[in-house]
C-alpha cells in the first residue's frame, strides 16, 4: 500500500500565496539593491559578494576558505578570487595554516572592521532600516517564519 502526499493546504493559484511569490520578489530586489549600495559605502569596487564574504569573516570570525565557501554554498574557486580583491583593497588578510600549508585563513582587517562598523551605525543595510523598528516579538515571529521557510524539502 503506497502513502500518498497530504493535500496541500493552500491552492497554488490562492491569493495569498501569490501575494507572499510578490512580497518575496520585492523584497528580494530591494535587498539586491540595499546590499550593492552598502558594498559601494565600503569602497565603490567593492561587488556584493565580496560584502557578502566580509560579512561572514565579522560573524565567525578567521576562517578558512573552505569554510567560507560552504557557508556562502560556492566553490571554493571563487573564494579565492574574491580573497584577493580583498586583500588588493585592504579589507581581508591572508595567512597560512600551520598545521596545513596548502590551506589559508582569511580574516578582516581593522579597516574592514572599522567599515563594517560604519555601515551598521549609519544603519544603510535595508534589513537593519526597517527590521530595527520592529519589537524583538515581531523579529522572533518573523525569523521562526523564515526558519520553517528556509527549512530543506
Amino acid at each position: 500500500m503506497s502513502e500518498t502526499a497530504p493535500p496541500p493546504l493552500v491552492d497554488e493559484d490562492s491569493p495569498e500565496l501569490t501575494r507572499v511569490e510578490a512580497q518575496m520578489a520585492m523584497l528580494a530586489a530591494k535587498i539586491r539593491a540595499s546590499t550593492r549600495s552598502t558594498a559601494a559605502g565600503i569602497d565603490p569596487t567593492l561587488e556584493p559578494f565580496g560584502l557578502a564574504l566580509l560579512r561572514v569573516l565579522a560573524r565567525r570570525g578567521e576562517s578558512h576558505a573552505s569554510v567560507v565557501a560552504d557557508v556562502l554554498a560556492v566553490d571554493r574557486s571563487m573564494i579565492s578570487r574574491q580573497a584577493k580583491l580583498l586583500c588588493a583593497l585592504g579589507l581581508v588578510e591572508t595567512r597560512v595554516d600551520p598545521s596545513d600549508g596548502r590551506a589559508r585563513f582569511l580574516a578582516l582587517t581593522p579597516l574592514a572592521q572599522e567599515k563594517l562598523a560604519e555601515v551598521r551605525r549609519n544603519r544603510t543595510a535595508l534589513v537593519h532600516r526597517r527590521l530595527g523598528r520592529w519589537t524583538a516579538a515581531e523579529l522572533d515571529q518573523f525569523a521562526t517564519l523564515l526558519e520553517r521557510l528556509n527549512e530543506p524539502d
